[in-house]
C-alpha cells in the first residue's frame, strides 16, 4: 500500500527556516517523480519543487534560491528545506508522487499519490 506521510511543519518568523519531511512506504521514492505542493486558503494548489528519478530538480520561480528539494534513498524520505521564509509562503504543504516527470511536473492533477499535508505558517 502506497503511503506518504509529511512532517516538520510549524510556525516560524519571517526569514526563518523549516525542513519538511515526507516518509514514503509501499514504493521506492527514488523510482518515482516526487514533488512538493502547497495550498494557501482561498488559493489553488501549486507546485513548489519537483525531483525526478535522476535527481534533477525544478522549482517554481517564487521559491528558487530559497527552497531545496532532496531525498534520502536509504530512508525512503523526501525533504524540502525552506530558508528565508516569507509570510506568503504560509500554506499547507503536501508531498506527492507519480510515475514520471516527463510532462507537466507542476500540475497537481497529474500526481497519483498524496500525503495528508503539513501546515507551515510564517509570521511577519
Amino acid at each position: 500500500q502506497v503511503q506518504l506521510v509529511e512532517s516538520g511543519g510549524g510556525s516560524v518568523q519571517s526569514g526563518g527556516s523549516v525542513r519538511l519531511s515526507c516518509a514514503a512506504s509501499g514504493f521506492a521514492s527514488s523510482s518515482m517523480c516526487m514533488g512538493w505542493f502547497r495550498q494557501a486558503p482561498g488559493k489553488q494548489r501549486e507546485g513548489v519543487a519537483v525531483i525526478d528519478k535522476a535527481g534533477s530538480t525544478k522549482y517554481t520561480e517564487s521559491v528558487e534560491g530559497r527552497f531545496t528539494i532532496s531525498q534520502d534513498n536509504a530512508k525512503n524520505t523526501l525533504y524540502l528545506q525552506m530558508n528565508s521564509l516569507k509570510p506568503e509562503d504560509t500554506a499547507m504543504y503536501y508531498c506527492a508522487a507519480r510515475l514520471t516527470c516527463t510532462y507537466g511536473r507542476f500540475a497537481p492533477d497529474s500526481y497519483t499519490y498524496w500525503g495528508q499535508g503539513t501546515q507551515v505558517t510564517v509570521s511577519s
